[in-house]
């Protein structure tokens, strides 16, 4: 599918937000993901454009993180935490378990084009470890269990709610819009904090502890 016009307005808006035009590289790149499916040559082309930059500039971005991808990736990307806690904890279990169940290894994609499987250094968020990511939403404290019925639920076509995040997950395109800044309307949908990612806050209040002042320190 190629840009539009109107994404390339969309484009032309995110730029304005930033005193250079380079700083708004991601969230395009991230816009035209959220079109394509993927960052094609294409889409590298017309955010060059767009930004005033070379295509080279635009590319290093592009290859640089492992988000934007250079291919057709699935409708819900997966990511286990294969760092050393989470892996301690059962992340290897976790992924060894989904490749065998889903049939695809890293950075593949199943046939249907429903599911694709990615293995993550760290997700920060050791808290609720052994992680896991739908479309980069927390799933928390899995099992391989858990998360061959994440996968059952996706297959389904039923919605998957995140353990920290909205109650519906997005379809990867839609998860590319909200990271450029287009408002997803997800903000007050999600399903709240636990306690043990509040614990930080409670103790600093419970001790009387606090920032230091902009400029101090």
């Amino acid at each position: 599918m190629a840009i539009s016009d109107p994404i390339r307005g969309q484009m032309r808006e995110i730029r304005a937000r930033y005193p250079r035009s380079r700083s708004a590289v991601m969230p395009c790149l991230h816009l035209a993901q959220s079109v394509e499916g993927y960052i094609s040559p294409a889409a590298i082309g017309v955010v060059a454009e767009e930004l005033d930059l070379t295509q080279a500039e635009v590319t290093a971005v592009a290859t640089f993180y492992t988000m934007y991808l250079r291919g057709q990736g699935g409708e819900y990307r997966i990511g286990v935490c294969i760092n050393s806690l989470c892996a301690i904890l059962g992340g290897d279990d976790i992924w060894e378990s989904l490749v065998d169940y889903v049939g695809v290894d890293n950075f593949e994609t199943t046939s249907d084009g429903k599911i694709s499987m990615e293995r993550i250094e760290c997700q920060a968020a050791c808290t609720h470890a052994p992680v896991m990511t739908v479309n980069w939403e927390f799933m928390d404290n899995q099992t391989p269990e858990s998360a061959r019925q994440i996968v059952d639920t996706i297959r389904r076509g039923d919605p998957v709610a995140s353990t920290r995040g909205p109650r519906e997950i997005p379809a990867f395109a839609a998860v590319g819009e909200s990271l450029a800044g287009v408002d997803d309307r997800l903000a007050d949908t999600d399903v709240g904090l636990d306690d043990l990612t509040l614990v930080g806050l409670r103790v600093a209040r419970e001790r009387g502890h606090s920032a230091p002042p902009v400029g101090e320190g």
